[in-house]
């Protein structure tokens, strides 16, 4: 793809892309949907870097979202839904063009800055956090909300979260919390914080100046983040590989911090008893793995979803018919047994994530 076959002109595209001097701009323009990931925008985004990446005339690469709300909030899951009704197998399509695009995004040649502004969900984590110049901002409301959907973190989320600071990964993990700009710094999603009124000069200066000149510049220390006031009970609590023991140790924490434990508590028993369990054990099993080992168990998590019945209902409950009320099988932990959640994790054969590029990745 070249820079004038998506110009910044087209305002119909889902994500523009621009040359401002050295820098490359690529804006995620779906703002009525808070810029959602649809399959023609990764396909766009990873045709778009593996260009730049060889590209002598672009120095710098950055990502932002188009409008007010946010850099990105996630995959667009009423496709899933919509596919999973349909029995299309665009989804596992999807997903590895999705995880091909974070591969190479961890991987980088240039400097990645990603302007982590408004909500960052999901796979907007996946197409920021695993960048080398992560910036948030007052504004950030950071999270990987899946098990509210009867899904687990994604997009290399379950490695990200399992090498924060002590358990606070598993807390954003099981709870699906929205995060502060803090709180990502705090937790390792992010590096710098600029402040939101600021941004645009940021983009200005990285057009001429380096990467790291130019942030360093702009950036300033954010204000402490709750997460890491939190980490007694947090670490105390979920020190556990048992999802049970988690809830039984939030209930009766009696220390500095009880009242929050009890609402995580709640918090986590209100999601799907199935998407705790395996985004439990995604975790711990994750934490030795490489980035495009943490995607391949994913990916064979997720086409596992799709076969549950709890995916489908969590997004019919929150998105399609928003009546809050899932009905998930089964419903409680204690019904989830260890050998349900093996499933989720047993090898795809011929059907596991194929993360190289092909000839019409960078066409």
């Amino acid at each position: 793809m070249t820079d004038s076959a998506k110009p910044a002109a087209d305002n119909q595209a889902e994500v523009l892309f621009e040359r401002r001097g050295r820098l490359g701009v690529m804006t995620l323009n779906r703002p009525q949907a808070v810029n959602a990931l649809t399959a023609g925008m990764v396909d766009a985004l990873l045709e778009q870097l593996t260009a730049w990446a060889d590209d002598d005339g672009v120095a710098t690469v950055l990502v932002r979202g188009a409008g007010d709300r946010g850099l990105c909030a996630g995959g667009d899951i009423v496709a899933i839904y919509q596919d999973m009704l349909a029995g299309d197998g665009l989804t596992a399509d999807f997903w590895q063009v999705e995880y091909r695009l974070n591969s190479l995004i961890s991987r980088y040649p240039k400097p990645y800055v990603a302007l982590m502004d408004g909500l960052v969900l999901g796979g907007g984590v996946g197409i920021s956090a695993h960048g080398s110049v992560r910036v948030v901002t007052d504004r950030t409301r950071m999270g990987m909300p899946e098990t509210t959907i009867g899904f687990a973190p994604d997009v290399g989320g379950t490695l990200l979260l399992s090498r924060a600071p002590g358990e606070a990964g598993t807390h954003a993990a099981l709870t699906g919390a929205h995060l502060s700009g803090a709180d990502a710094l705090h937790l390792g999603l992010a590096d710098h914080f600029v402040s939101s009124d600021r941004l645009e000069d940021l983009l200005v200066a990285l057009e001429t100046e380096t990467a790291e000149a130019a942030v360093a510049h702009y950036s300033e220390a954010p204000r402490p983040s709750a997460l890491e006031q939190q980490r007694d009970w947090i670490d105390n609590c979920y020190a556990s590989d048992d999802a049970e023991e988690i809830i039984r140790r939030l209930r009766s924490f009696d220390g500095e911090g009880g009242e929050a434990a009890r609402i995580a508590a709640d918090t986590i028993e209100a999601k799907s008893p199935t998407a705790v369990k395996v985004t439990l054990a995604s975790l711990r099993r994750v934490k030795c793995l490489t980035l495009d080992e943490a995607l391949a168990q994913e990916y064979r998590v997720g086409l596992r979803f799709l076969e549950a019945p709890d995916f489908r209902e969590g997004i019919r409950a929150q998105v399609v018919d928003k009546d809050r009320t899932p009905r998930w099988r089964p419903p409680t932990l204690a019904e989830v047994l260890p050998q349900q959640v093996e499933r989720f994790f047993e090898p795809l054969g011929s059907k596991e994530l194929d993360l190289q590029l092909k000839e019409t990745d960078h066409a």
